[in-house]
């Protein structure tokens, strides 16, 4: 058999080795399949910035077919739910926040109809508990697109001069319900990948420091590469099975769109695992240690992940020490690559940037796991 024959088999061999271990350890499979299953669930379900029936309180003082037709707009809207009828704006309103009964207030002045008859402004005020700021901003845009389209309708109507000469129609690209769990998932699969692929891998070679069956390695023809990679090439194949079920899933619980190439997908996806099975045994090399290589591993897969890739926080709104700190997150160019090819359809012309990073970053980690790890015991 040639030279390279024998390398071929010897870290087939080893795969198969690690691949038997993943296999009978049912901890290895849950977290391998059945955590990204749950975080599917937990994200896609938990985790949005949807709103939807935010209960709302109205004190229409004014009780005028024009008031009426406002509160309709609001309850018609499919984000406020009318909870509450306040007779007193400042104090009820004031009472109902602190009990959490509702988180608006829509407060009509009497008046309000006559004042729009006449051509004149007429008041309406609405209120919102600012504790939660992100939701608050959330109905507060809504709001005042439901009270924009309220005044094009009145204006319309009455025919006055003040109707605006402009017909201006938003449309929404790529997303045009504008449901968050479109923009969450193509970032749950980084999470999870990031998560899960350097977790597992960091134990790989940690495993074998605490056991001593690293000695039974280095007696062995293997060469250095030829066990690093056998330890890889298992995890590579099951960082691949779980971007297929979290797609699968993705699609089928919460239809999101795949309109780009499965298989640009998939090959970006692989270079990021690559770099992500190195960047864990690295880590495993280095601290020989399975406890650890375990908290090593979440610190610098989680957080960075979840906090400076886009995720969840725009990278464009941070401070700008921060901003620089994501540029060497991985997760950040994975997430721009799958929801251009997701959502965008983008192909390699749009993409290639990201890929180049991605494969920057895989080669890094593959070479400086290699160079680290001794075949010597001390």
């Amino acid at each position: 058999m040639s030279p390279a024959g024998r390398s071929l088999r010897r870290t087939l061999a080893l795969s198969g080795k690690e691949l038997r271990h993943i296999v009978r350890d049912p901890r290895t499979l849950y977290l391998a399949l059945g955590m990204p299953v749950v975080m599917l669930f937990i994200f896609g379900y938990a985790v949005t910035f949807d709103l939807d029936r935010l209960p709302l309180g109205v004190l229409d003082a004014d009780r005028s077919p024009e008031s009426r037709e406002l509160v309709r707009a609001f309850e018609s809207s499919g984000v406020f739910q009318r909870a509450w009828d306040l007779s007193n704006a400042a104090e009820e309103a004031e009472g109902h926040f602190h009990r959490g009964r509702i988180q608006g207030a829509l407060v009509i002045s009497p008046g309000f109809g006559r004042e729009l008859g006449a051509g004149r402004e007429g008041q309406v005020q609405f209120l919102l508990d600012g504790t939660d700021g992100v939701t608050a901003a959330i109905a507060l845009g809504y709001a005042g697109a439901i009270a924009k389209a309220y005044q094009l309708r009145l204006l319309s109507r009455l025919s006055l001069e003040l109707a605006p000469p402009l017909d201006a129609r938003v449309r929404l690209r790529y997303n045009p319900e504008a449901r968050s769990t479109i923009f969450i998932v193509p970032g749950l699969i980084a999470l999870i990948l990031a998560l899960m692929m350097v977790l597992l891998t960091s134990l790989s070679v940690a495993r074998e420091w605490e056991r001593g069956s690293l000695e039974q390695l280095f007696a062995t023809p293997a060469k250095r590469l030829q066990i690093l990679i056998g330890k890889l090439l298992p995890y590579v194949a099951l960082g691949m099975l779980q971007v297929l079920l979290v797609l699968a899933l993705g699609t089928l619980l919460f239809q999101v769109p795949v309109r780009g190439s499965l298989l640009w997908l998939l090959g970006t996806a692989l270079v990021f695992i690559s770099g992500c099975v190195g960047q864990g045994l690295l880590i495993s090399v280095l601290t020989r240690n399975q406890q650890l290589a375990t908290q090593v591993a979440a610190i610098t897969a989680l957080l960075p992940t979840v906090l400076l890739s886009g995720f969840i926080f725009p990278i464009e709104n941070m401070p700008w020490p921060l901003q620089a700190l994501s540029t060497i997150v991985p997760a950040r160019y994975f997430i721009s690559a799958l929801r251009g090819i997701m959502l965008k359809g983008n192909g390699p012309a749009e993409i290639w940037p990201q890929l180049a990073a991605l494969l920057t970053f895989a080669l890094v980690m593959l070479a400086a796991a290699n160079a680290r790890f001794q075949r010597r015991l001390d």
